[in-house]
């Protein structure tokens, strides 16, 4: 019996105490939040006890989901980890890429599994897009959602283009070599559309692009590899495969292959995932290291796009960007 624990009871720790319940072989010890109110609401539909203090889990627990704002993430994941808890923390792994450093540092020196919950990987159409994919020269990405008005903690790209950064640094067996990259805050002070255009030394090109304030939603990858073009809807869990044998000769036909995929509980199958990995019978699908790959490479663009920002004079709420000209 794996013992668990779920640390933050917002929008996404209601989910993840949910699929925990499900679970034969898993027993959900408590839900953890600072708001006892919302804690107790969580922990009622889910069948176990209500905390506010995560030192009232600690010593009755396995493994925990770590389901707190980002900022949260290293101090939570810190004291889970030096009690010797195995940590499941949803994307991005923490703040900032020394905090995934010092998280992946102490995971390793107790023996605990580190998963990092990039929900997509556990997606089947990513599923045929990994099992397809050999030698991608072309990628390209939209990941677009209308307007939420949570999460808004963290800028478009930290919030839903790191899922694409994760799958696309997974494809691409390559360093990077160039980052170009724009975007801008409409809605919110973070900024809530942005593209980039990322450049691999091994001629590889990506072009992604995020937002969090469209009308439609999509979230598709499209890869283009010699003799072959693959499709990923992950919004309709769909795929397109498009091939052509090159050693056949011009009069070589295309063949297209579309797969629509059953309904599947991605969470649910993402946890059982970390479960399968603090029981020793898998590897975690994305480890703290690719967690933390992702996340500077987010950052990186993040940086491209805050200097691009910088040359504006634009000012959204209480944020100012761009120089004061009337300054010597």
């Amino acid at each position: 019996m794996i013992r668990t624990a779920v640390i933050g009871a917002g929008y996404l720790g209601r989910f993840h105490a949910q699929k925990y319940a499900q679970m034969e072989g898993v027993d959900l010890v408590g839900v953890v939040d600072l708001s006892l109110e919302r804690a107790q609401e969580v922990a009622k539909e889910a069948g176990t006890r209500a905390c506010t203090d995560i030192h009232e889990v600690i010593g009755r627990i396995d493994a925990a989901s770590v389901v707190v704002p980002t900022i949260h993430h290293h101090e939570v994941a810190k004291i889970l980890f030096s009690h010797g808890v195995h940590c499941m923390i949803e994307k991005p792994i923490s703040a900032t890429v020394d905090e995934a450093d010092e998280l992946i540092g102490l995971a390793a020196e107790k023996g605990l599994i580190l998963q990092v919950g990039h929900l997509e990987r556990f997606n089947p159409a990513i599923k045929v897009l990994e099992a397809k994919v050999t030698h991608p020269l072309f990628i390209e990405v939209h990941r677009l959602s209308g307007f939420k008005d949570r999460a808004t903690d963290v800028d478009v790209v930290l919030d839903l283009m790191i899922h694409d950064l994760e799958i696309i640094l997974a494809l691409v067996s390559s360093p990077l070599k160039e980052i170009r990259a724009v975007g801008v805050p409409v809605l919110t002070q973070k900024v809530d559309i942005a593209n980039a255009r990322l450049i691999f030394e091994n001629g590889c090109t990506a072009n992604l692009t995020a937002s969090r304030i469209s009308l439609q939603d999509m979230r598709r990858i499209r890869v283009f590899q010699p003799g072959a073009y693959i499709s990923a809807d992950c919004a309709e869990r769909k795929s397109l495969i498009v091939t052509r044998d090159l050693s056949a000769g011009p009069m070589a036909a295309i063949r297209p292959e579309f797969k629509t995929h059953e309904g599947t509980d991605m969470l649910y199958d993402e946890l059982v995932s970390f479960v399968r990995a603090v029981q020793g019978l898998e590897k975690p699908k994305v480890t703290g290291e690719a967690g933390r790959k992702a996340l500077k490479l987010a950052l990186d663009i993040n940086a491209r796009i805050m200097q691009g920002l910088n040359t504006l004079k634009l000012e959204i709420g209480n944020q100012k960007f761009g120089r004061d000209e009337t300054r010597n």
